[in-house]
């Protein structure tokens, strides 16, 4: 079966690619290249040793788009990554977030129905429970009102997402509503790579390591946690990869019609922590500050995996120390070779 991925050159997407060509899976995916480089896609083919098909595209454009996927035949299933990811990046530029954003999930759905396309796969977000009254949060758990213009977003999507295919019988649809993403592929070859100035934790836990940032700043040491910083859930992007291709296969094997998955560890983990487990693994002490809060930041969530053990076979496997390990050597390669 054909997948189209968008976002496929993008930190999640690259590793989700890895781990569908490894399960036997043909790929198309789709990347404007505004957060990422094509030079993913040769390392792609490097871990696996297989092509997959690569199209440099806006998923905005919607009739070119259209016109280049109906020349590449049929799809059987999309997961749709594409879309930008800053938490106070959105809150500095929020137009630009609901227009890329909402615009582009309402763009892949509209493929979907005209190319009759029956299955997605979508990249949701813990963001989408606001700041949680309850933890862990279940799938279940209300949506809060969201703490930035991305959490909203994604609450958005998934909100059309539901009603589109309550009124299209030929769609299903499984959102991953994913925690903290954080490591590389073992091989070293695919990791986080921002353009500027990481907006994530351990990007600029490995950029100020290795000499790129001058210090790391912690916003906020005074939320009511152990050791007052925030807590989340980090998960290694190799296993939230692995949620993707159960996703799909749930999809293809099972009646399903809409559904929501958390995709995570079930364990809360403070930023000083994540800190603490990369001086480990790496040898080095790390110079950071306590620097004021930043907006929209939560202060602590994690998740209840038991329904994505259950009903996706799924569950993470690999340890923060691990996480950290392979986003170190990720950023030592990355630099050897600038």
């Amino acid at each position: 079966m054909k997948i189209l991925v968008t976002g496929g050159t993008g930190y999640i997407g690259s590793h989700t690619i890895v781990a569908l060509l490894e399960a036997g899976y043909d790929v198309i995916s789709v990347d404007n290249l505004c957060n990422s480089e094509e030079s993913v896609v040769d390392n792609i083919r490097e871990i696996t040793g297989k092509e997959h098909t690569f199209i440099h595209a806006d998923l905005r454009d919607y009739h070119w788009l259209h016109n280049a996927l109906q020349e590449a035949g049929p799809v059987g299933a999309v997961i749709h990554f594409a879309a930008l990811k800053s938490v106070n990046g959105s809150v500095e530029k929020p137009l630009l977030y609901y227009d890329n954003n909402i615009g582009g999930m309402v763009n892949a759905l509209k493929l979907m129905q005209s190319l009759r396309i029956p299955r997605l796969v979508f990249s949701s977000s813990c963001t989408v429970y606001g700041q949680p009254d309850t933890l862990p949060v279940t799938e279940d758990s209300p949506f809060l009102p969201a703490q930035s213009p991305y959490g909203y977003t994604k609450q958005v999507c998934e909100t059309i997402i539901r009603d589109t295919v309550a009124a299209t019988p030929g769609i299903s649809a499984i959102s991953l509503r994913y925690f903290n993403p954080v490591g590389a592929h073992t091989s070293a070859l695919i990791g986080e790579l921002p353009k500027g100035v990481p907006a994530n934790l351990v990007p600029f836990i490995t950029q100020t390591a290795i000499g790129i940032r001058p210090q790391l700043n912690v916003y906020g040491n005074d939320y009511s946690t152990p050791d007052g910083t925030c807590i989340r859930d980090f998960i290694h992007v190799s296993d939230l990869a692995e949620a993707h291709v159960a996703a799909v296969r749930r999809l293809v094997q099972e009646q399903v019609r809409s559904e929501v998955f958390n995709i995570g560890t079930g364990k809360g983990t403070s930023v000083l922590e994540a800190i603490h487990a990369f001086e480990k693994v790496s040898g080095m002490p790390l110079n950071y500050r306590f620097a004021p809060r930043r907006p929209g930041d939560i202060e602590k969530v994690w998740a209840d995996v038991s329904l994505a053990a259950d009903k996706l076979n799924w569950k993470a496997r690999l340890s923060l120390e691990d996480a950290m390990r392979d986003a170190w050597k990720w950023e030592q390669k990355l630099r050897d070779q600038r």
